[in-house]
């Protein structure tokens, strides 16, 4: 670690006797929330999709909805974005005859139901939508899947580029310290007392050795079957082959493989939300986690579950630095795809 006077200085905050946010060094947040939405209009507003190919003519429209939550953290001059977002865009075709004489106009949507930080380095699901499903809806449908699909994943990687580069934070939060740090005094005022450096609000502070795990699981079924499912005791019986004890009563202590798992309900809505204290038996004492499991529902028998577990502590109390890894797995291996193989709702 270098020291005061040596090498880099912004480590002057770790002489800080008041713990001061020197420069932002420590820690700062920026919500993107609204920036991503100007940007994301920016990428895909009045993109010309095809001109005249096969007398067809394709472009999009206006960006309707961009829903979520998007920020991005600075931890110790390290940037680390966060965002979990869903889009909605218009589109136009058109197709002519030989001549140039207009056949038929279609109208449609492009949605984005799930673009996250998790999955930055995969190309997000995307659904063409036709509001005519005649010959040639159908048509221009398929031309803008095959000539269009590319465009908007394009697209959508600037924006993942954009917040891993900072987004507006880039420009507006100081990742290391620009011109003198001293503090002004108005010399004209003999009362006048210098200002008390206060820390940006953080809506998200990070834990330091702690992780958050977020995930994201199709199921073709209602939300309520896999809702119940989790929270009745006698399927968790029968799909993870192993003991367990549940029950939809909050403030209720439930235990799942053989022990292995344990924790409270804090909050349950039928078919649309589970929220736990959560813990391994081989995390340190006193240490839990905060399960949240969204229900979505984007079209009837398509179930979306959204998944984020904060507080997942990096080491396990024998120093194990796989715990966040094996979390993972879990939720993954021996719950969503046991209840999928068990139950049969699809991958």
């Amino acid at each position: 670690m270098a020291k005061y006077g040596e090498g880099d200085k912004r480590w002057i905050v770790e002489d800080r006797a008041d713990g001061a946010n020197v420069h932002n060094w420590h820690w700062a947040e920026k919500d993107c929330l609204e920036w991503s939405r100007n940007l994301l209009s920016k990428l895909f507003q009045d993109l010309v999709i095809l001109e005249g190919e096969g007398n067809l003519w394709i472009k999009t429209k206006r960006v309707e909805k961009v829903e979520g939550e998007a920020y991005v953290n600075i931890r110790k001059g390290k940037i680390i974005p966060g965002y979990e977002i869903s889009v909605k865009l218009g589109w136009q075709g058109e197709a002519k005859d030989s001549e140039g004489k207009s056949l038929q106009k279609v109208d449609g949507d492009v949605e984005f139901p799930y673009i996250a930080d998790e999955n930055a380095d995969e190309d997000p699901e995307v659904k063409i939508i036709v509001k005519d499903d005649g010959p040639i809806g159908k048509c221009l449908k398929e031309a803008f899947i095959s000539k269009g699909k590319p465009i908007l994943l394009e697209r959508v990687r600037k924006y993942v580029e954009s917040m891993s580069a900072g987004g507006p934070a880039k420009d507006e939060l100081e990742l290391k310290p620009k011109g003198s740090s001293k503090l002004k005094v108005d010399n004209t005022d003999s009362n006048a007392q210098p200002a008390t450096p206060t820390p940006p609000p953080a809506k998200k502070k990070v834990k330091e050795g702690f992780k958050t795990i977020f995930l994201t699981e199709k199921f073709f079924c209602r939300p309520s079957d896999v809702y119940d499912i989790l929270m009745d005791e006698n399927r968790w019986k029968g799909f993870t082959q192993s003991n367990a004890k549940i029950s939809k009563d909050v403030g209720a202590s439930f235990s799942l493989f053989d022990g292995s798992i344990t924790g409270v309900i804090e909050e349950l809505q039928e078919g649309k939300l589970i929220v736990q204290k959560w813990r391994f038996g081989s995390w340190p004492e006193g240490i839990h986690s905060t399960v949240r499991l969204i229900f979505e529902e984007p079209e009837p028998g398509v179930t979306i579950i959204k998944l984020t577990q904060t507080d997942v502590p990096e080491e396990d109390r024998y120093g194990n630095a796989t715990v966040v890894e094996n979390t993972e797995r879990g939720w993954r291996d021996l719950i969503f795809h046991k209840i999928r193989a068990v139950f049969g709702y699809g991958i």
